[in-house]
C-alpha cells in the first residue's frame, strides 16, 4: 500500500458532525491500491479499549490521485474513538495516529487513535433550509431592466443594445425587477442574488458612498422593500451584495481622513503607509478598510443588521471576502446568525476556501473551481471525460458534505466571460453545461441572460443589457431542470460521480430511485436507456458528438 497517500485528520473536512448525534468520516488512499474493504473500527473514548464496533466504508470519490471512503455514524455516545481497518491483497493492515501498521494493540488506544471527543450541537454547521432547492439568478441591476420609466434618465449615456464601456450606464432599476418577477418565477429561480444597491457613483456599485442609502438611480427604500416582499409572495428569496473590504474613495469618513489625517478619528479605519494607502486591487478611488479595527467591525456589522431587520433580506453574498480579516467574519457571522440562522452567507472566494467554511465564518462560496472545470472540459478541451470526473470529486473533497449542499455553483458571473462566448456559441456544449451545473452538488446560480443565450467577453462586455428569449433552447432546458432540481426525491438524493466508456456519468441516488446525467464529448456512441426524462442531440439510442441524456430508473 502507498502510505504516502493515506491521509486522515479530526476535526476537519475528513471528519465533520452533521448534527448533534451524526458525524461523517473520510480516509483517503491511493486510488493504485488493490483495497477490497475498509472499515472503521470506533467506540466510546473511555471503553474502546474493550468494546469496539466496526462499519464498512463506501467508496465515496475517486479523484486523480486518490480514492475516498466515506462512513456517516448515528451514536449513542459523542464521545468518539476511532480508528481504520483495511483488507488489501490478503493484508489486514490498521490506520491510527501512528499511521500504517500491521496489527494494533487497543489496550493502549488512548495514545494514538483517532478522536472527536464530543459533538456539541453548537458546533455543527447548520444547513440553511431554501439552499436545498435554491435556483439562484444573478442580476447585474444596470443592465437587467428599466422599471421606472418617469425617474430622471440624464445619467443614461448607453442604449441598451450598445455593448458597455466601464463608465456606461443602461438604466435597470430595482423596478424593473419587480416587473420580472413573474418571468423569474415562470423560468424556475427561488432566490435572486442582486449586484450592490447602494449608494455610488458607478454603474456596478462596487465602490460604496453610504451604505445606508439605496442609490438613486435603482430606487429608494421604498422600492426595496416592495421587491423584497413581492419576491416572498412568490417563495424567491433576496441575497445582497455586501463589498466590506473597501468603501469609495467618496465615503463620508474616508474623505475626513483626507483632510485632517492622523488627528481623525477615522484614520485608523484603513490601512496607511505614510501618505500611501492600501486600496482593492490598484483601484485608488476604492480605499481599504481595516477590518481589524473594532469599530469598523462594528459598523460594518450594524450594515448587514440593517437590511435584516428593517427589510427582511435572505442573505449576504460577501464581496472579496477572502481579503477580509477572518477576526471579522467570525463576528458577522454570529451577528447574522442570531437575528435569522435561516440567513445565508456566501463567500466570493475564487479558490479553496476551506478554513472559512469551518462553520464560523461562511456557508459557502461562489464555486468558481467548478466554473473553471466546466471551461477546461467544454471550452479548452483539457478535459476528457475522465478528468472531468476526477476533478469534479476532488472539488467534493474539499469540503464537508453540507458545505457543499450550499455551495453556489456558476457558469459565469458578472466578473467572467460569457460561457456562451467562452465554448464559440456551440449550442450543444452550452447545454452540456447547463445540466451539469443542475445536477453538481450546490445551488446553481444563472447569471443573467443565461437563459436568453447572451453572449459577452471580459468585464465590462460580460455585462451588456439582459435581451428576454425564452424560444431558444437554454430557456427551455433550463425550465426542465428547475423542475427536475426541485422534486423531492432529487433534492434529497447522494450525487455519485463517475467516467465509463468515455462518457461522464453523474448520478443521483435516493433509495431506489436513480436519476443520471449521462455526458458524451467524443464521437457518437451507442447508449441505451431505460426512461428519458431530458436530452439533446441524442437520437435512436446513439449520443451524438457533445450530447448528454437525463434518465430515470430504479434499482
Amino acid at each position: 500500500m502507498n502510505q504516502y497517500a493515506l491521509y486522515h485528520k479530526c476535526e476537519s473536512n475528513y471528519c465533520f458532525p452533521i448534527s448533534k448525534d451524526e458525524i461523517t468520516i473520510r480516509l483517503r488512499t491511493s486510488n493504485k491500491d488493490n483495497i477490497s474493504k475498509v472499515y472503521l473500527v470506533y467506540g466510546c473514548k473511555y471503553d474502546f479499549y474493550r468494546v469496539q464496533h466496526q462499519k464498512e466504508m463506501e467508496l465515496r470519490y475517486v479523484d486523480k490521485l486518490f480514492s475516498y471512503y466515506e462512513v456517516t455514524l448515528k451514536l449513542k455516545d459523542v464521545r468518539l474513538t476511532y480508528i481504520f481497518k483495511i483488507l488489501s491483497e490478503g493484508e489486514t493492515f490498521f490506520y491510527s495516529e501512528d499511521g500504517l501498521t500491521s496489527s494494533y494493540d487497543f489496550n493502549y488506544n488512548f495514545y494514538n487513535c483517532f478522536q472527536y471527543a464530543y459533538i456539541h450541537d453548537s458546533d455543527v454547521l447548520k444547513e440553511v433550509s431554501f439552499m436545498k432547492d435554491a435556483i439562484f439568478y444573478e442580476i447585474f441591476i444596470d443592465r437587467f431592466k428599466i422599471g421606472n420609466q418617469n425617474k430622471d434618465k440624464s445619467y443614461i449615456n448607453m442604449k441598451w443594445d450598445d455593448k458597455p464601456t466601464p463608465k456606461s450606464f443602461a438604466g435597470g432599476d430595482l423596478q424593473g425587477i419587480i416587473s420580472s418577477l413573474d418571468y423569474l418565477a415562470k423560468l424556475g429561480v427561488n432566490a435572486l442574488y442582486l449586484t450592490p444597491i447602494f449608494k455610488s457613483i458607478s454603474n456596478h456599485k462596487y465602490d460604496i458612498e453610504d451604505y445606508f442609502q439605496i442609490d438613486e438611480h435603482f430606487g429608494d427604500e421604498k422600492t426595496l422593500k416592495e421587491l423584497i416582499d413581492k419576491a416572498h409572495e412568490k417563495n424567491i428569496k433576496v441575497v445582497l451584495d455586501a463589498v466590506f473590504n473597501h468603501v469609495s474613495e467618496r465615503f463620508s469618513y474616508f474623505q475626513e481622513v483626507l483632510k485632517n489625517k492622523e488627528k481623525s478619528k477615522y484614520y485608523h479605519w484603513f490601512i496607511f503607509d505614510g501618505e500611501d494607502y492600501e486600496c482593492f486591487s490598484s483601484c485608488k478611488y476604492m480605499p481599504k478598510l481595516n477590518t481589524d479595527n473594532k469599530e469598523v467591525q462594528d459598523y460594518l456589522i450594524s450594515v448587514g443588521r440593517y437590511y435584516i431587520e428593517k427589510f427582511n433580506i435572505d442573505g449576504w453574498r460577501l464581496d472579496v471576502s477572502d481579503e477580509v480579516s477572518h477576526s471579522f467574519w467570525k463576528e458577522f457571522r454570529k451577528e447574522m446568525k442570531s437575528l435569522n440562522k435561516e440567513v445565508i452567507l456566501i463567500g466570493e472566494n475564487w479558490h479553496d476556501a476551506n478554513k472559512f467554511l469551518q462553520g464560523d465564518e461562511f456557508d459557502s462560496i461562489m464555486n468558481y473551481a467548478f466554473t473553471k472545470a466546466l471551461l477546461d472540459y467544454l471550452a479548452f478541451n483539457n478535459f476528457s471525460s475522465k478528468m472531468m470526473s476526477d476533478k469534479l470529486n476532488e472539488l467534493l473533497t474539499r469540503n464537508t458534505s453540507i458545505v457543499n449542499k450550499m455551495m453556489l455553483n456558476l457558469i459565469d458571473t458578472h466578473d467572467t466571460l460569457r460561457f456562451y462566448t467562452e465554448v464559440n456559441k456551440d449550442i450543444n456544449k452550452y447545454l452540456i453545461a447547463l445540466a451539469i451545473l443542475f445536477f453538481y452538488e450546490g445551488s446553481p446560480c444563472i447569471y443573467y441572460g443565461d437563459e436568453s443565450l447572451m453572449e459577452g467577453g471580459y468585464d465590462p462586455d460580460s455585462r451588456r443589457g439582459f435581451k428576454k428569449n425564452i424560444s431558444n433552447e437554454a430557456y427551455k432546458l433550463i425550465v426542465k431542470l428547475t423542475k427536475l432540481r426541485k422534486k423531492k426525491t432529487f433534492i434529497n438524493s447522494s450525487l455519485y460521480i463517475r467516467s465509463e466508456n468515455n462518457l461522464l456519468i453523474l448520478e443521483r441516488v435516493y433509495k431506489k430511485e436513480v436519476y443520471s446525467l449521462i455526458v458524451n464529448i467524443d464521437e457518437e456512441i451507442k447508449y441505451s436507456t431505460e426512461k428519458v426524462l431530458i436530452s439533446n442531440n441524442y437520437f435512436d439510442e446513439t449520443l451524438k458528438k457533445n450530447s448528454f441524456v437525463i434518465e430515470r430508473r430504479t434499482r
